[in-house]
């Protein structure tokens, strides 16, 4: 049987001092010679043949494919008539055919004398691994013999990948990595275990694909491999196609040492039969699979790891390695930052190496700034990002509700404190997210309000519309979230979920399939804002329709008020820009207004362009036509005690 031989895990062979070219054609030399002997009569069957010079290239090939003394003549053979011309004319002359410029099995056998009739067996190496090509003959003796090119690439000592892979898989570049102390385990425990010749299928598992690949690199960095890549999702559906694939990439990872890095982020298996299963099935080589979600096959053991994010000492010591000196600069403003921003060691290495490129004076509002920013790619295609310009002077509320949204601001500024100095995260990961639920009539301010939180801390407001998350196809619901979350976890932005009662409601008795998927929807969201470390902020008009078990596990409720007569003036007072010319305006007059601060909004904005029209300034004429127009458009009539007075 052929070799199933995997990469030996250790130094390749020490090639002689004479390079690999040099060393073919001394072997090539020696084939010539044996031609001529056998044209010239001399050959002498009761005297041994000699045997080729050394070439370490085929001697290695053979050792690593199972290859017999005869059967490396055969490679040599073929790989002398492609790089030596005068050896075809040879063949000619010992087939006695002028027409017969070429190898043949039948010419090998009568060249050497430990010929075995058993080379054209399929399960030996020469056709197994496909090292020589036989034409189409009607006598596959009589066929032309060809060396495939890889094979004789791989003999002449040229670094390259076989052609035939190249649409599927990728070489990665070698990369000297500097790993955190916990993904150093990992890796440390993936090499001891193919060391020990176990070679278990490996399973990293996370979202954060640079991690990954930082641990694959080191792993192949220790044991000497290469690496290469290949995405799941591009292999071959037809399993004849995927069978010629998979046994060309074990031929290869055989003679280059490699590993396989199998990337499933984007794979879904379609059809009857799963491709990357089959395609891993009895491939014993080393294979890491990079994976999201725990991947399970029924016949291949996987030994799986799940790749945590960086704890906060493991930050705090690559900020400070990376800074170096400039440490000092930040004045205390290093843990924010940590706790703030959940960062692999790549994006923390870019973040200083910008700060010392540029120089800039505000150290510490430069990191701020720029890890914020690099954080933004990953939410940008799942959520809208909103322009925060809201002040508090512009939020008009009572006392005690304003008084615990800056409680949620002290309690975010001060994460970094408690969680990390004060061993709150050593205790339990769970429940260190920070979220609050909004509840309100629409227009009473509760967007403003996460505008506002958002601006006090420098970060970017996500707006996620729930009703859109939410699907009736089971599953999707769970996936829409999960992609959110994982997403926004680097860069701890804030969320703000719309209609949160469209997916929390009360959960229901489970009376069928789609009761009980639904309460687990309502399960996986509460689990995730638990483990989040960043603000979440939920928006509801309906409060009382929530599940009582969700809003026990919120940590702030904040109940927006429909503002009284006092309150909507006070907004009147503040909705004007300060360029906005305005004459004659009583704001006492305009909180008779019963409307909330969404609609009054509406209303000067209107009130703005009916004055801009008429060349004048905003004035209380303007205003009531705007409020008119915006009654007629909520559906509901103007009284007359509303705007009383306001035209005298």
């Amino acid at each position: 049987m052929a070799s199933r031989t995997t990469p030996v895990l250790s130094s390749p062979i020490a090639p002689g001092q004479s390079s690999p070219v040099q060393n073919l054609y001394d072997a090539v030399g020696w084939v010539q010679s044996v031609l001529k002997k056998h044209i010239s009569s001399e050959t002498n069957k009761e005297e041994p043949d000699s045997e080729p010079p050394p070439c370490p290239n085929l001697a290695r090939l053979g050792q690593r494919l199972g290859l017999s003394s005869f059967e490396e003549k055969v490679v040599l053979f073929c790989a002398a008539v492609e790089i030596e011309p005068e050896c075809a004319s040879l063949c000619a002359q010992v087939a006695q055919n002028p027409q017969h410029t070429y190898p043949s099995l039948v010419l090998a056998l009568s060249l050497f004398s430990d010929a075995t009739w058993d080379i054209l067996a399929i399960h030996r190496p020469l056709l197994h691994w496909q090292l020589i090509q036989i034409a189409d003959h009607p006598s596959p003796m009589q066929a032309r013999a060809s060396i495939d090119p890889r094979i004789l690439a791989y003999l002449l000592g040229v670094r390259t990948l076989d052609a035939q892979l190249k649409p599927w898989i990728q070489p990665l570049l070698t990369q000297i990595v500097s790993l955190s102390p916990s993904h150093d385990t990992i890796a440390q425990q993936v090499v001891d275990t193919w060391r020990a010749g176990n070679m278990s299928l490996t399973q990293l598992c996370s979202t954060d694909e640079t991690a990954k690949l930082a641990i694959a690199h080191t792993i192949a960095n220790t044991l000497s491999l290469k690496i290469y890549r290949l995405s799941a999702s591009t292999l071959p559906t037809n399993v004849h196609d995927l069978a010629a694939l998979k046994q060309r990439w074990l031929r290869e990872a055989i003679l280059s040492q490699a590993i396989l890095l199998i990337d499933c982020g984007d794979y879904r298996p379609s059809g009857p039969v799963n491709m990357l299963s089959l395609w891993l099935e009895d491939l014993e080589i080393p294979i890491i699979l990079s994976t999201e979600q725990r991947l399970a096959f029924k016949k291949r053991t996987c030994l799986t790891y799940n790749i945590p994010r960086l704890h906060h000492g493991e930050k705090r010591q690559l900020w400070e390695n990376y800074l170096g000196d400039r440490t000092t600069e930040l004045n205390g403003q290093l843990e924010p930052l940590i706790a703030q921003f959940n960062l692999n060691g790549h994006t923390i290495q870019a973040a200083c190496e910008s700060a010392q490129q540029t120089a800039p004076e505000n150290l510490a509002e430069h990191l701020w700034t720029y890890c914020r920013t690099q954080a933004r790619p990953n939410l940008e295609h799942l959520a809208q990002r909103m322009n925060c310009i809201a002040t508090w002077d512009d939020l008009i509320l009572p006392e005690r509700e304003k008084t615990i949204l800056k409680n949620i601001a002290a309690h975010v500024k001060n994460r970094a404190k408690v969680y990390a100095a004060w061993g709150f995260s050593g205790k339990s990961s769970r429940g260190l997210g920070i979220s609050a639920l909004f509840a309100g009539p629409s227009g009473t301010g509760k967007t403003m309000a996460a505008e506002v939180l958002a601006r006090e801390f420098n970060l970017d407001l996500y707006r996620i519309d729930l009703s859109a998350v939410s699907s009736k196809y089971i599953g999707e619901t769970e996936k829409n979230l999960r992609q959110i979350f994982d997403a926004a976890e680097s860069g701890g932005a804030v969320l703000l979920f719309d209609e949160a009662d469209a997916l929390f409601g009360k959960r229901t008795e489970v009376s069928s399939s789609h009761d009980r998927h639904a309460n687990l929807e309502v399960s996986y969201l509460l689990q995730r804002m638990e483990a989040y470390q960043g603000l979440a902020i939920l928006t509801t008009n309906l409060k009382d329709s929530l599940d009582q078990a969700f809003i026990r596990r919120l940590r702030f409720i904040i109940n927006f008020p429909y503002p009284k007569k006092e309150a909507r003036s006070e907004i009147w007072s503040h909705i004007f820009p300060k360029k906005t010319p305005t004459h004659g305006l009583n704001y006492k007059l305009l909180g008779q207004l019963d409307m909330a601060g969404g609609n009054i909004r509406s209303v000067a904005l209107n009130a703005a362009f009916i004055a801009a029209e008429a060349d004048e300034p905003v004035m209380m004429k303007h205003i009531l036509t705007a409020a008119q127009a915006e009654c007629v458009k909520i559906g509901r009539a103007l009284s007359p005690t509303e705007v009383a007075s306001w035209l005298k």
